[in-house]
């Protein structure tokens, strides 16, 4: 293999890798290989000019690399939101996370406060900080929603009637979002609708455990 058909397949390789990766970050990492690999393409092939265009790839993907990591490092999380980071977040970066968590707010319900109503669509997105939820199924207990978890997720996204009534158990700290809202934000931000998917499928298999431990 010649160098420069080396350099191609980096440059390739590398241009692919930034369209496929979901990561922002790793998204600029690729981009700017590609760049360098291009760079050294453009110099050898074309000599001074050939430079220019991978040169100026390569200072965006720098400019973009470097603002992502600052960002990053400026995000600050209290106690609760850390749960979240950990949580339904995992995976995602901390200033995505950090814009993420402000579509919501933070809120303290009391035992009796109803979050979801059966046969009606969940307005909100919920996530249970501390406390703790039971869940009805036409007046049936069938599980519990606790810590850690989202509440609502199958519905906001979906936009379609709840199949159960969460109703708050004990004093609970919970983060609250509108799904017309978060919805909006994450059509125009595939990598945290991806994350928060992720979070999703796992409450929800979290709950499905749940009630058919209840149910047996």
């Amino acid at each position: 293999m010649t160098l420069m058909l080396g350099l191609y397949i980096v440059i390739f390789a590398g241009a692919l890798g930034a369209l496929l990766v979901r990561s922002r970050l790793a998204s600029h990492v690729m981009l700017g290989i590609a760049g360098v690999a291009g760079l050294a393409y453009g110099a050898s092939a074309h000599g001074l000019l050939g430079s220019i265009l991978p040169f100026l790839i390569l200072i965006v993907a720098g400019v973009q690399a470097t603002s992502g990591l600052v960002a990053n490092r400026a995000a600050k999380f209290n106690a609760d939101e850390q749960g979240m980071l950990g949580g339904p977040l995992a995976g995602l970066g901390r200033a995505q996370a950090r814009r993420l968590i402000d579509q919501g707010i933070w809120m303290d319900g009391r035992p009796g406060d109803v979050l979801i109503r059966e046969g009606e669509e969940a307005a909100q997105l919920y996530y249970l900080a501390d406390g703790g939820a039971e869940v009805h199924v036409k007046g049936k207990l069938v599980g519990k929603a606790n810590p850690g978890q989202l509440v609502g997720e199958a519905t906001v996204l979906g936009e379609t009637a709840a199949i159960a009534t969460v109703t708050l158990s004990q004093p609970t700290r919970f983060w609250c979002a509108q799904g017309r809202a978060l919805n909006a934000y994450l059509a125009a931000n595939p990598d945290a609708r991806h994350a928060l998917e992720h979070g999703f499928n796992v409450s929800l298999r979290e709950k499905l455990e749940a009630m058919n431990r209840a149910a047996g």
